[in-house]
């Protein structure tokens, strides 16, 4: 049976990306940091590790809709990195991260004052081992130092108000040598 997580649920269970059609959640959690919204497992996402260390491997998919613009820092590298190896790390082999996010075009991108951050699109380059061949023949930064998880995008598609993300977890991760 398919398990899928998701984080910073608030008050909306609906299920607004999908990888296969379905559109019913399947053995779902929830985790929140506000109990109000009677979340499964309360939790802080801003915590170091960002999901609980207990968890590996643990969830086909995990969903976050609205949540990756409140979690860290513009320009905190080290804790985007961090963050994506959390939710790596607890994704199963070929699991599916999917999300949503505001588009830097929109007036909620900065508009929201909880918003710490733009998730934009060009980012999801530096989340995939691959890419990294290209560190001396562009202007990418070289964070393989820092980052060791590895995922590939399915479906990036930013519409000027939503950005929607859907990452697949590669397990071993392609770290070249």
């Amino acid at each position: 049976m398919k398990s899928e997580l998701l984080i910073g649920c608030g008050s909306a269970r609906d299920k607004r990306l999908t990888c296969d059609g379905t559109k019913e959640w399947s053995n779902l959690t929830t985790l929140d940091y506000n109990q109000d919204h009677k979340p499964d497992m309360l939790w802080d996402l801003n915590c170091p590790e960002m999901l609980p260390d207990w968890w590996e491997n643990e969830f086909d998919e995990i969903h976050a809709y609205e949540v990756l613009e409140h979690l860290g820092q513009q320009g905190d590298y080290r804790l985007f990195f961090r963050q994506f190896e959390s939710i790596w790390r607890v994704l199963k082999p070929n699991g599916h991260l999917l999300a949503t996010v505001p588009s830097r075009h929109s007036e909620w991108a900065w508009g929201d004052p909880s918003h710490t951050r733009i998730v934009q699109p060009e980012q999801l380059i530096f989340l995939s081992q691959p890419n990294y061949e290209n560190v001396g023949k562009t202007p990418m930064s070289d964070f393989r130092h820092i980052y060791k998880a590895d995922f590939d995008p399915v479906y990036v598609h930013d519409d000027k108000q939503t950005v929607r993300i859907i990452l697949k977890a590669i397990k071993p991760a392609r770290i070249a040598t």
